[in-house]
């Protein structure tokens, strides 16, 4: 299955756990009714209140692979041992026919990958923390996950602030709201489009 994306344009969002792109692209959705979110797949478990084609598109570890197989997906990873995370070309697809624009919240990775496939179609944004000990700070307040979980997203967070660079555009998360002010004029330059 092939995309045509002659005239479409996508939004990218990406940064290390905690650096707070997913509140801006809440903020955003707000903001750009035209805008709609991707909604990833994966082929972990739905935790409890999570609904498939809402939150995820939820797979079986088989049913990801065929996927996998038959280049269903955009770009996709094994984040975790046994467990895969990916953008199915299908959703693209179902956003376009919907007249929206692609939103989408994924990893640094991920969205270095979508940058590639869509080149200058795609605006790819960084999200970065203020600094490693803000970040720190913001993954402990969450109380969701063990010290362990904490200190190796943390490793990876320095890792994935590397990439920084290679995104059209970083912005620093200090104060939300200018931060995603910064985010809707460079997302609106990008799309030619004036809001008032």
């Amino acid at each position: 299955m092939a995309i045509d994306n002659t005239n479409n344009k996508v939004i990218i969002f990406s940064a290390p756990s905690g650096s707070g792109k997913t509140t801006i692209i809440k903020q955003l959705l707000k903001s750009f009714p035209e805008f709609e979110f991707s909604i990833s797949a994966t082929s972990r478990q739905a935790r409890q209140g999570e609904v498939h084609g809402k939150d995820y598109y939820f797979l079986t570890k088989e049913e990801f692979v065929e996927k996998v197989k038959a280049d269903l997906f955009l770009e996709w990873e094994e984040v975790y041992s046994g467990i895969c995370y990916g953008t199915l070309k299908s959703e693209i697809d179902r956003i376009w026919s919907n007249g929206k624009i692609v939103i989408f919240d994924v990893d640094v990775l991920g969205g270095m990958n979508i940058k590639k496939y869509f080149g200058d179609k795609a605006l790819s944004i960084f999200v970065m923390p203020p600094s490693m000990e803000v970040l720190e700070q913001r993954l402990r307040i969450r109380n969701t996950e063990t010290e362990e979980a904490i200190l190796k997203r943390l490793s990876r967070s320095s890792l994935e602030l590397n990439h920084a660079p290679k995104f059209d555009l970083t912005i620093i998360n200090d104060v939300l709201d200018e931060a995603v002010e910064c985010a809707k004029q460079n997302i609106e330059s990008f799309l030619n489009i004036n809001k008032q």
